[in-house]
């Protein structure tokens, strides 16, 4: 566990730093990738976080996968068809082999459906994505029909967070199988060569692919939590492409000649999850004194508005995250599917919010720790520091306890916190992808709420999210996932604070085709002619 502490900026200037270093030279088919946050297991099924999911794309494949800007692409799967509300056909790719020479059959998604759900001590079960999946039958080795027990009309976008792993190599195998290699078999364009958990990972090029042939025949990739470090290492040319740089390092960036940045509007949402879970005494919330409150003062609607209307985001949006981020009230922006207008940026407003603590009960406030993580998202430390300011003006008294990603996450999943810092990356493109798994009431086994770590519950709002998520009408499903948005906004299940902008850099003569659900990959650098 950290303390915050202000970020300094890179004691060299940064044309000094690229002038004054070498860079070392390009290989002609080796790649080194500069990430910003750890993976924290090769297990594709481990965990249902970005960075595990970006990095699963180079050994696994997926039946679908999602275009840069969204839109949903066959990839494993050809084409997919609704036979009827609740059966669904998939038609596979055939002369798909896995990295060691086997062929890829309709069973070895069988076999994935059932593993998915099901990992043991997995902080962010994938199970929402086959929550409805009630049976998978491998009709022939290239067809699949899939019955769901509700109208599913997002099944084919659910199936891409879905990464497929083969029946002979994961049979029986663990995370660990995974993480030492012994299980990473997959079919997808790079074959693991190693794991060094919070370090680096190296793939060799797997020339038996079923896709294009792909520029690199070797990349690794540098776990660089720290921006400034990021930046000094695309500079120095430890690295030719980095995830996330650094806001304020951007404008000095793009006055380096040899430098492209790439951008695109996100689909992540920055927000704070109040801890629903206990109604009695919270060991991070206390009086001014110290001591317990004897009750839990977030299950009050009225203090989770006063700590909402606290927040100035804007300020967040434009000094914390440097123009890198946009103020929300919601968790998508405007033109997404489920997008509501009708749900503005709140306002802030310091003494409206004093007035709903005092009417709430609170009127000499108390105190709260406000836990985050520190290496996850761009200036999470920050961003959880300035809101901790924000609060404690309102009587809140706010203390900001960070952690390392991978150890803060295993904690919230374990309901440790009284609230959190949170963020989810929609990669189905939609509203509908944090009602189901964080808004909706959690319920292990029918695969709802999977990271849902705070335990809002709301029966009438589940129902609502429901059918909102069955109606195979398009527009009418929109309105209604609208509705279900604004519900919850009401209710303040979470409270949005900000949307994130993604970005690269890379070192010419490298591109990269800026995508929408942030992954880093390999197969989208290319080097220009």
């Amino acid at each position: 566990m950290t303390t915050f502490r202000t970020a300094t900026l890179l004691a060299v200037p940064l044309a000094a730093l690229a002038a004054g270093t070498a860079p070392a030279p390009l290989r002609a088919q080796e790649l080194r990738v500069g990430l910003s946050a750890p993976v924290t297991s090769i297990d594709p099924h481990f965990a249902n976080a970005a960075p595990n999911s970006s990095f699963a794309r180079h050994i696994f494949d997926p039946l679908v996968v999602r275009a840069p800007d969204g839109r949903p692409v066959p990839n494993l799967a050809l084409s997919w068809t609704a036979l009827e509300d609740n059966l669904w056909e998939i038609r596979l790719r055939p002369g798909v082999k896995w990295h060691d020479g086997r062929d890829f059959t309709a069973d070895d998604v069988v076999f994935t459906f059932g593993r998915a759900p099901n990992v043991p001590n997995s902080p962010a079960s994938f199970g929402g994505s086959l929550r409805t999946v009630k049976a998978v039958e491998a009709v022939d080795p290239l067809t699949l029909r899939i019955t769901t027990s509700a109208p599913t009309p997002n099944l084919p976008i659910d199936l891409a967070a879905i990464a497929i792993v083969s029946r002979h190599a994961g049979e029986g195998a663990s995370t660990a199988d995974y993480n030492s290699g012994k299980a990473a078999i997959g079919t997808g364009p790079y074959k693991l060569v190693s794991y060094a958990s919070g370090s680096s990972i190296e793939v060799s090029r797997f020339d038996g692919w079923w896709g294009p042939r792909q520029d690199w025949e070797k990349v690794t990739f540098r776990i660089i939590p720290n921006p400034g470090a990021r930046t000094a290492a695309l500079l120095s040319g430890d690295v030719e492409l980095i995830a996330a740089p650094s806001s304020s390092d951007l404008p000095r960036l793009r006055q380096e000649a040899n430098i492209r940045i790439f951008e695109r509007q996100g689909s992540r949402a920055l927000f704070l999850s109040p801890d629903f879970s206990r109604t009695g005494e919270s060991s991070y919330i206390t009086d001014n004194d110290g001591k317990p409150l004897p009750t839990n003062p977030l299950r009050e609607l009225k203090v989770r508005q006063a700590l909402s209307l606290a927040i100035n985001r804007q300020g967040l949006a434009e000094r914390v995250q440097q123009g890198m981020a946009e103020a929300t009230g919601q968790w998508m922006p405007p033109g997404a599917f489920g997008h509501n207008p009708a749900v503005p940026v709140p306002a802030f407003d310091v003494a409206r919010a004093r007035a709903l603590l005092a009417e709430a009960g609170y009127p000499q406030g108390f105190r709260i720790t406000l836990h985050a993580s520190n290496d996850r998202y761009p200036a999470d430390a920050q961003t959880a520091q300035a809101v901790a300011q924000m609060w404690s003006r309102i009587g809140v008294a706010t203390t900001v306890e960070t952690l390392p990603f991978a150890t803060y996450l295993t904690r919230m999943a374990k309901q440790e916190y009284s609230i959190v810092q949170n963020s989810w990356g929609s990669s189905t493109g939609e509203a509908g992808s944090v009602l189901l798994n964080i808004v909706h009431s959690y319920d292990q086994p029918r695969r709802l709420g999977a990271s849902n770590d705070t335990r809002y519950a709301n029966a009438a709002l589940d129902a609502q999210i429901a059918e909102a998520l069955s109606t195979m009408d398009p527009a009418l499903r929109e309105q209604r996932v609208a509705a279900a948005v604004k519900a919850s906004v009401d209710d303040l299940a979470l409270i949005p604070m900000i949307l994130f902008k993604n970005a690269w850099a890379a070192r010419r003569p490298l591109t990269y085709e800026p995508r929408m659900d942030e992954q880093t990959l390999a197969m989208g650098i290319r080097r220009e002619n």
